[in-house]
Protein backbone atom coordinates (compact mmCIF):
# COMPACT_ATOMS: atom_id res chain seq x y z
CA UNK A 1 0.00 0.00 0.00
CA UNK A 2 1.31 3.52 -0.50
CA UNK A 3 0.86 5.72 1.91
CA UNK A 4 -0.02 9.72 1.57
CA UNK A 5 2.86 11.20 1.70
CA UNK A 6 4.29 8.91 -1.32
CA UNK A 7 0.73 9.46 -3.46
CA UNK A 8 1.41 12.56 -3.09
CA UNK A 9 4.99 12.83 -4.29
CA UNK A 10 4.25 10.43 -7.14
CA UNK A 11 1.58 12.67 -8.46
CA UNK A 12 3.40 16.35 -7.72
CA UNK A 13 6.75 14.34 -9.71
CA UNK A 14 3.66 13.23 -12.59
CA UNK A 15 2.66 16.43 -13.03
CA UNK A 16 6.23 17.81 -13.05
CA UNK A 17 7.52 15.66 -15.96
CA UNK A 18 4.73 16.47 -18.35
CA UNK A 19 6.36 19.88 -18.04
CA UNK A 20 10.10 19.19 -18.35
CA UNK A 21 9.23 16.26 -20.80
CA UNK A 22 11.77 13.84 -19.03
CA UNK A 23 10.74 10.81 -20.66
CA UNK A 24 13.11 8.52 -19.12
CA UNK A 25 11.31 9.73 -15.57
CA UNK A 26 7.97 7.57 -16.78
CA UNK A 27 8.43 3.83 -15.56
CA UNK A 28 9.06 5.44 -12.35
CA UNK A 29 6.08 7.06 -12.30
CA UNK A 30 3.34 4.92 -14.39
CA UNK A 31 2.63 1.23 -14.22
CA UNK A 32 3.86 -0.43 -17.63
CA UNK A 33 0.00 -1.61 -18.53
CA UNK A 34 -1.08 2.33 -17.58
CA UNK A 35 -4.23 2.62 -18.62
CA UNK A 36 -5.42 6.15 -19.53
CA UNK A 37 -9.83 7.38 -19.71
CA UNK A 38 -9.85 10.42 -21.79
CA UNK A 39 -13.50 12.67 -22.51
CA UNK A 40 -15.04 10.92 -25.45
CA UNK A 41 -15.09 14.05 -27.57
CA UNK A 42 -10.95 13.22 -28.52
CA UNK A 43 -11.97 10.14 -30.08
CA UNK A 44 -10.80 7.94 -28.27
CA UNK A 45 -12.14 7.50 -25.09
CA UNK A 46 -9.83 4.86 -23.56
CA UNK A 47 -5.56 4.15 -24.18
CA UNK A 48 -4.09 1.21 -22.94
CA UNK A 49 -0.53 2.09 -24.63
CA UNK A 50 0.97 2.39 -21.03
CA UNK A 51 4.38 3.44 -21.10
CA UNK A 52 4.76 4.35 -24.69
CA UNK A 53 1.33 6.10 -25.02
CA UNK A 54 2.31 8.08 -22.39
CA UNK A 55 5.35 9.11 -23.83
CA UNK A 56 4.22 10.11 -26.86
CA UNK A 57 1.33 12.09 -25.15
CA UNK A 58 4.26 14.78 -23.44
CA UNK A 59 5.94 14.58 -26.69
CA UNK A 60 3.14 15.69 -28.30
CA UNK A 61 1.97 18.54 -26.03
CA UNK A 62 5.55 19.76 -25.37
CA UNK A 63 5.78 20.08 -29.40
CA UNK A 64 3.00 22.58 -29.38
CA UNK A 65 3.41 24.01 -26.54
CA UNK A 66 7.11 23.53 -25.10
CA UNK A 67 7.04 25.49 -22.13
CA UNK A 68 4.26 23.34 -20.84
CA UNK A 69 3.30 23.25 -17.52
CA UNK A 70 0.83 21.55 -14.39
CA UNK A 71 -0.05 23.62 -11.69
CA UNK A 72 -1.73 21.84 -8.76
CA UNK A 73 -4.40 23.59 -7.21
CA UNK A 74 -5.88 20.69 -5.28
CA UNK A 75 -5.20 17.36 -4.12
CA UNK A 76 -7.35 14.93 -2.37
CA UNK A 77 -5.97 11.44 -1.09
CA UNK A 78 -8.22 8.36 -0.49
CA UNK A 79 -6.71 4.84 -0.09
CA UNK A 80 -5.30 4.10 -4.12
CA UNK A 81 -7.35 7.11 -5.10
CA UNK A 82 -6.18 10.76 -5.91
CA UNK A 83 -7.87 13.39 -7.29
CA UNK A 84 -6.40 16.22 -8.58
CA UNK A 85 -7.88 19.94 -9.66
CA UNK A 86 -4.91 21.55 -11.52
CA UNK A 87 -4.80 24.06 -14.50
CA UNK A 88 -2.02 23.64 -17.24
CA UNK A 89 -0.68 26.81 -18.93
CA UNK A 90 1.70 26.67 -22.46
CA UNK A 91 2.28 28.85 -25.08
CA UNK A 92 1.26 27.11 -28.91
CA UNK A 93 5.02 27.67 -30.08
CA UNK A 94 4.67 24.20 -32.63
CA UNK A 95 1.93 22.31 -34.76
CA UNK A 96 -0.64 20.69 -32.29
CA UNK A 97 -2.67 18.13 -34.12
CA UNK A 98 -3.74 19.91 -37.10
CA UNK A 99 -3.10 23.27 -35.85
CA UNK A 100 -0.44 25.61 -37.11
CA UNK A 101 1.64 27.28 -34.27
CA UNK A 102 -0.55 31.27 -33.06
CA UNK A 103 1.90 32.24 -29.75
CA UNK A 104 -1.05 32.29 -28.34
CA UNK A 105 -0.61 31.77 -24.34
CA UNK A 106 -3.33 29.25 -22.82
CA UNK A 107 -4.47 28.15 -19.38
CA UNK A 108 -6.73 25.41 -19.34
CA UNK A 109 -8.66 23.90 -16.11
CA UNK A 110 -8.19 20.35 -15.32
CA UNK A 111 -9.69 17.43 -13.14
CA UNK A 112 -8.11 13.72 -12.59
CA UNK A 113 -8.25 10.89 -10.80
CA UNK A 114 -5.24 8.63 -10.62
CA UNK A 115 -5.55 5.21 -9.36
CA UNK A 116 -2.06 4.14 -7.97
CA UNK A 117 -1.23 0.10 -7.67
CA UNK A 118 2.40 -0.99 -6.29
CA UNK A 119 3.62 2.52 -6.10
CA UNK A 120 2.82 3.54 -9.89
CA UNK A 121 -0.63 5.21 -11.46
CA UNK A 122 -2.22 2.58 -12.46
CA UNK A 123 -5.15 4.41 -14.13
CA UNK A 124 -6.39 8.16 -15.22
CA UNK A 125 -9.97 9.67 -15.49
CA UNK A 126 -9.34 12.96 -17.11
CA UNK A 127 -11.65 16.19 -17.83
CA UNK A 128 -10.09 18.53 -19.67
CA UNK A 129 -11.83 22.56 -20.68
CA UNK A 130 -11.54 21.33 -24.20
CA UNK A 131 -13.88 24.66 -24.94
CA UNK A 132 -11.49 26.93 -23.35
CA UNK A 133 -7.88 25.22 -24.56
CA UNK A 134 -10.32 25.82 -28.58
CA UNK A 135 -10.67 29.42 -27.89
CA UNK A 136 -7.70 30.50 -26.39
CA UNK A 137 -5.56 29.08 -29.26
CA UNK A 138 -8.40 30.35 -31.95
CA UNK A 139 -7.85 34.06 -30.50
CA UNK A 140 -11.63 34.03 -28.84
CA UNK A 141 -12.58 35.69 -25.46
CA UNK A 142 -13.64 33.13 -22.76
CA UNK A 143 -15.97 35.75 -21.57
Amino acid sequence: MTSRDQARELIERLHEIWGTGELDAVPEIYAADFVAHMPKGWGKGESRDGHDGIRRAIERIRAGFPDWREHIDDMIIDGDRVAVRYHSTGTHLGPFGKRAPTGRAIKVDELSIFRIENGRVAEQWCLNDDLAFDKQIDGKSLD
